[in-house]
């Protein structure tokens, strides 16, 4: 098995396409996304077998910043582990493990739904909760939502609360989003990198927000769609609202369109387990997935930097107390270091 730094990516989403194990952060758009955007260097492997057949591929970036030295595959998303044959995925891992000594990474991670053969150990510091669909919006409402639930989604929209749905919704997702991200003491990504995403997949990303009975932006999502599965990478509410529950109005909005899309499993994405986010998750009544992310390190790190380490809630909460202009001028700075 032969493994190679693709320079072109024609042959890259066939490939991924044909795939069963592929997913959306394995796709080719991602590279100028990380590299125009954000600035990174990106190494994006292939694996080729005895007669020069793509067996398989490795989408790498190289994060380099004040949190240290990463390789990543793939930075900011929960997917993008290598793919392909049991003997492809197994060099390409081996091909990153040596990449990540040469250029002196701290850390390589890779983020696997699956565990990968190579000199690599796995974390299992996060699930996915996973929701089937139902075929039909009333199956969803008369058997998957819960008498509970039905209310708790009906109540925003007593309230005069509005959901909408469509890439023109960008700037008041960013909005809330950016705003949320500094009241959890994050740096938030830049809008260049959401308006990256709509140029690159187009209506494969899937934008909603929940405005007011008065039209203010309360929540705001971001949703990735990869054939049957639509999973919510970026979600956010305004605290000021909690008491109105408008993520409840949006995440089953979200379903909603999951459905008319064709999507049969709705993925809430990742969470530490037992974490606040996470139980939120669970009520809706998916299941677990665990994620055995594959790691390398120098030293003694498991995985990139967590809101789990102490380091990370004191420079949390020194964020939260940053005036929101301030924390929008440098977090887009400073978020292209966290992946």
């Amino acid at each position: 098995m032969q493994v190679t730094l693709a320079s072109e990516l024609t042959e890259w989403d066939d490939f991924v396409a044909r795939s069963q194990d592929s997913t959306f952060a394995h796709l080719a758009g991602w590279r100028n996304i990380m590299r125009d955007v954000l600035r990174h260097r990106c190494l994006y492997l292939i694996a080729r077998d005895d007669h020069q057949r793509i067996a398989g591929v490795l989408p790498l970036v190289q994060v380099k910043g004040l949190a240290g030295h990463f390789l990543v595959s793939v930075p900011f998303v929960n997917d993008g582990g290598p793919i392909g044959t049991a003997g492809a995925r197994t060099a390409l891992t081996e091909f990153a493990v040596a990449e990540a000594q040469r250029i002196g990474a701290g850390l390589l991670e890779l983020r696997n739904r699956t565990e990968v053969v190579g000199p690599v150990q796995h974390s299992f510091r996060k699930v996915a909760v996973h929701l089937p669909l139902p075929p039909s919006l009333e199956e969803l409402w008369s058997t998957t939502f819960k008498a509970k639930l039905r209310s708790q989604i009906r109540r925003p929209a007593k309230e005069g609360m509005t959901a909408t749905v469509g890439s023109d919704q960008l700037d008041a997702f960013y909005r809330v989003f950016s705003r949320n991200m500094r009241d959890l003491g994050t740096p938030v990504l830049p809008r260049a990198f959401f308006s990256g995403l709509l140029s690159a997949f187009g209506d494969r990303v899937m934008f909603v927000t929940v405005y007011t009975a008065d039209g203010r932006p309360a929540a705001a999502s971001c949703s990735l769609q990869w054939r049957e599965e639509l999973e919510v990478t970026w979600a956010s509410s305004l605290r000021e609202y909690n008491k109105l529950s408008p993520n409840m109005l949006l995440y089953g909005t979200m379903m909603e369109q999951a459905i008319s899309r064709g999507a049969r499993v709705f993925n809430f994405g990742r969470s530490s387990p037992g974490s606040a986010t996470h139980k939120f998750k669970q009520q809706w009544g998916g299941h677990d997935v665990q994620l055995p992310w594959a790691f390398w390190s120098r030293s003694a790190e498991v995985g990139t930097p967590s809101a789990d380490s102490r380091a990370f809630q004191l420079a949390q909460a020194a964020w939260k107390r940053m005036p929101l202009a301030v924390a929008n001028l440098l977090g887009p700075f400073l978020s292209r270091q966290l992946p």
